[in-house]
């Protein structure tokens, strides 16, 4: 009995030993992963902390500075861990290397040095109209056609965006004319000519009859654009400056290539209050006859609409030159915006809450909120017809409005005055 039971213990004492040997090689094996696991972490979190930390120091130091012919001064300072080194010349003006931590190649910066310029802040509202290079194509569809067919001729051939500059090697006057070519061309083939981004094409076109019997392409076209902003600013010589942003179309999302347009007088007679996921707007009046002609527009790019002012349009403005404020200088807190929101452009507080002088989007290089009660009252925040209203800190031009947060209408962006004068 006593040597059964003996055997019976020491069998139980091995099983044991094995039960506690292999949760021991479990732990270990765990124990392993978890290290392995913990190294690799750590790893990651270095690497993403070194490629962060470079990328906002990156973002951070701006590619191009700019700074006033005869100023002595501190270019910028961009903290404790970046690094200046002293400016090079180059051919068109300064280069300077900066460094992360003394010795890490960071950026190279262009430094340019512009005159300085004072510019008579408007703030007034102005009526915008402008003709294509060409004949936009908004849309590219489909219709029915004499035969019951649903079809679409342009398809494969014509995209949104595109600018129609010609047909059989005759250049397109405007959408009527055009629309008289297609008609007239009793379905023969056509030689079309247009502009897709910087490339000209031509492609040959068939029009087809719809169930009305007329020659169509199932085309959309728009040859001449509409809108009201705020004129930022005049220099010296009578140039103007307005919007901060593009005018853009609407349902090709695409800035519009403009050749030739006009600069009008307008009259604010509504404003739709801002609230959240809804900006608002301003309503105007704009009648297009020649008395009401303030000036010419020459461009329309990212940063705005530009070109020259009348006798009309340079008598229109009161203010008093300002000199121009850099995006090095500004400073977070208090500033004004002068808009027009009742009969004449008034001076509103504003708070300027971010500065950001490296940023892909040039028209958001300030972050701003509308701090003013009475504008808040009236506007309910930024409102669409705002953009371009003159932003003055210090006595000084530093932008210009141009985006407003569709959740939030009090807050939005501006863009930098030097930016809006080097398009």
């Amino acid at each position: 009995m006593d040597e059964n039971r003996d055997d019976s213990v020491l069998e139980r004492a091995r099983a044991e030993g094995v039960v506690i040997l292999e949760c021991y090689r479990s732990h270990r094996r765990k124990l392993r992963i978890y290290r392995g696991c913990l190294c690799v972490a750590i790893f990651i979190s270095l690497v993403s902390i070194v490629f962060f930390g470079y990328r906002y120091f990156y973002n951070k130091v701006p590619g191009v500075l700019r700074v006033k012919a005869g100023e002595e001064r501190t270019i910028v300072d961009f903290g404790l861990f970046v690094t200046p080194k002293a400016p090079t010349a180059t051919a068109n003006g300064y280069s300077m290397q900066v460094n992360l931590l003394g010795f890490v190649p960071l950026k190279e910066v262009d430094i340019q040095i512009i005159d300085d310029t004072e510019l008579i802040p408007c703030g007034i509202p102005v009526g915008l109209y402008v003709e294509f290079q060409g004949i936009l194509v908004t849309k590219v569809g489909e219709f029915v056609s004499s035969d019951g067919k649903t079809i679409s001729p342009a398809k494969g051939i014509l995209q949104e965006g595109d600018y129609i500059l010609g047909v059989n090697g005759y250049e397109i006057g405007d959408k009527e004319d055009f629309v008289k070519n297609i008609a007239e061309s009793k379905g023969e083939e056509l030689a079309l000519t247009f502009r897709r981004g910087s490339e000209v094409l031509t492609k040959p076109v068939i029009a087809v009859k719809n169930e009305e019997g007329e020659y169509k392409l199932g085309i959309w076209l728009r040859d001449n654009a509409q809108g009201i902003g705020t004129m930022t600013y005049i220099d010296s010589e009578g140039n103007f400056g307005a919007l901060g942003h593009a005018l853009g179309d609407m349902d090709t999302s695409t800035i519009l290539d403009v050749e030739d347009g006009a600069l009008l007088k307008t009259k604010i007679i509504d404003i739709q209050k801002g609230q959240k996921g809804d900006p608002g707007e301003l309503t105007g009046i704009v009648t297009y006859q020649e008395s009401y002609v303030l000036g010419d527009v020459d461009y329309n790019g990212n940063t705005g609409i530009f070109g020259s002012c009348n006798t009309k349009g340079y008598g229109m403005v009161e203010a008093e030159p300002l000199p121009i404020g850099l995006k090095q200088d500004i400073r977070l807190g208090d500033a004004l915006v002068y808009c027009t929101v009742r009969e004449q452009p008034e001076y509103f507080d504003i708070e300027i809450t971010k500065v950001e002088l490296e940023n892909d989007r040039v028209n958001r290089g300030i972050e701003l909120t509308i701090t003013d009660p009475e504008l808040l009252d009236i506007t309910g925040g930024i409102v669409q017809g705002l953009s371009g209203s003159p932003i003055i800190q210090d006595g000084k031009i530093i932008g210009a409005i141009t985006h407003v947060l569709i959740d939030d209408p009090d807050k939005g962006f501006g863009i930098f005055i030097e930016t809006m004068l080097t398009h």
